[in-house]
């Protein structure tokens, strides 16, 4: 691999100004079960090689799978670069970055075995509770190498690992559907199988019963899954500095206002101890580091790669996010929402009726870049007087990500939980918001 990405250095600088190799190799290894048996395992390897050249001012992309002709990529970089954007920026030069953890040779060695095994286990456990559910898991294990170099001296190298698991359980009684699922994933070590099972077997016990809901405004409480499947994708677009730049983003030409409730406080962070979505460097080299996005209610920063930041008249914030077959863009690392000063308990109690939201279904299918969620209840609870008293079927809850966020945050949860291994958010409650039910 050194001696293909020097040989298309090489190449391109003798007809570009300026270049950048970015190597990727990645072996993944998952394990899937279907119906409480194993369907498939498999291992796959990605790897393969993107050069950005800088030639007259444009930018010229090229990819290849192939590392036997370095010539035949620098000559197809070279032959868009008259029709690609214009440059607004320059290669970084050498840079000194974090020493952070990302390989973890516990999920490198482990087998195919010692996957299966965790699978059965997690799946005989769920159905102790109840032989009629249909279970699935997936658990995966992959390894990375990243490499990037450029015409300048920067860049750098870096191996990181990462192990997801997956638990679901399905129960059918006549008409109704029960789904339930949960997921965790880790950069170091394993993830906690005996968490998932307890928090798949509490929330199909609590679904035991249904519970009927009127339609109209109510308190509604999302779960930190619950927020990470209809609000959090709204955020994300929010502060994508491109989205910003197009000024398709809401929160354009807001920088510094008061734009959310003063405890809402919101963290890009790149560096976090065994998150999936930590490296040492972002996807141009450029060092990854903690950003506020939001404080005192304020919005404080935007995500760039160095494009858009050069546009933006700005600097990186090292969030740019590529694959082999694209270029980079702005993309957030973990993100992490700080906790309040209320427990669950209390936000329950502190309801005579409403709704507490787990999962759902479709809140992406309204105006996402607006903010506007609209969105099935595909796991969710009726609170009736500070009690959880049974499922709902059949509703809807809808809102504004912006305004709920602003104006109609009634408290914060007291405690941050991970969702996946990008996501660090409480429980979260809000004054009212709209609940359809038929």
């Amino acid at each position: 691999m050194d001696a293909f990405l020097n040989s298309v250095l090489e190449g391109a600088l003798r007809r570009a100004e300026a270049a950048e190799a970015f190597a990727f190799v990645s072996q993944e290894t998952p394990v899937s079960f279907e119906a409480n048996r194993l369907k498939s395992l498999q291992t796959r390897e990605t790897r393969g090689v993107a050069l950005r050249v800088i030639k007259n001012g444009r930018i010229g992309f090229a990819s290849t799978t192939r590392l036997d002709d370095s010539q035949e990529l620098v000559d197809s970089a070279l032959e868009v670069a008259p029709f690609g954007a214009e440059a607004q920026f320059e290669f970084p030069s050498a840079q000194e970055y974090a020493d952070l953890v990302a390989y973890d040779p516990v999920i490198a060695d482990l087998s195919v075995e010692q996957m299966v095994d965790e699978g059965r286990a997690m799946i005989a456990q769920v159905r102790e509770q109840n032989p009629d559910l249909l279970v699935e898991a997936k658990l995966g294990r992959e390894v990375t190498t990243v490499v990037i170099r450029n015409s300048v001296g920067g860049g750098g190298s870096y191996h990181c690992t990462a192990f997801s698991a997956v638990l679901a359980a399905n129960l059918v009684r006549g008409t109704d559907i029960l789904d339930v699922y949960e997921w965790a994933e880790t950069s170091q070590g394993l993830v906690d199988f005996d968490a998932l099972v307890r928090a798949v077997r509490d929330k199909i016990r609590l679904a035991e019963r249904n519970a009927p809901i009127a339609t109209g405004q109510m308190p509604v409480i999302f779960t930190p899954k619950g927020f990470a499947m209809t609000m959090l994708e709204s955020l994300r677009l929010g502060f994508n500095g491109k989205m910003v730049l197009e000024g398709a983003s809401p929160l354009a030409g807001k920088l510094g206002e008061p734009t959310f409730d003063p405890r809402f406080r919101l963290y890009d962070d790149g560096l976090v101890a065994q998150s999936t979505a930590s490296a040492p460097f972002d996807g141009e080299g450029v060092p990854t580091r903690r950003t506020a996005l939001i404080g005192d209610g304020t919005v404080q920063a935007f995500l760039y790669d160095l494009q858009t930041a050069g546009k933006a008249g700005a600097q990186s914030t090292g969030n740019a996010s590529r694959s082999l077959s694209s270029l980079p863009s702005p993309g957030p690392h973990a993100w992490l929402i700080e906790p309040g000063d209320s427990s669950l308990a209390d936000m329950l109690k502190a309801i005579d009726e409403g709704l507490l939201v787990d999962q759902t279904m479709g809140a992406w299918a309204g105006n996402v870049i607006g903010g506007e969620f609209s969105g099935n209840v595909h796991l969710g609870y009726k609170i009736e007087r500070g009690e959880l008293v049974g499922r709902v079927k059949d509703t809807m809850v809808t809102g504004n990500v912006y305004t709920a966020l602003k104006d109609g945050l009634e408290a914060i949860g007291d405690t941050a939980h991970w969702v996946g291994g990008s996501l660090r958010v409480p429980h979260l409650m809000f004054k009212s918001l709209g609940v359809a039910s038929k």
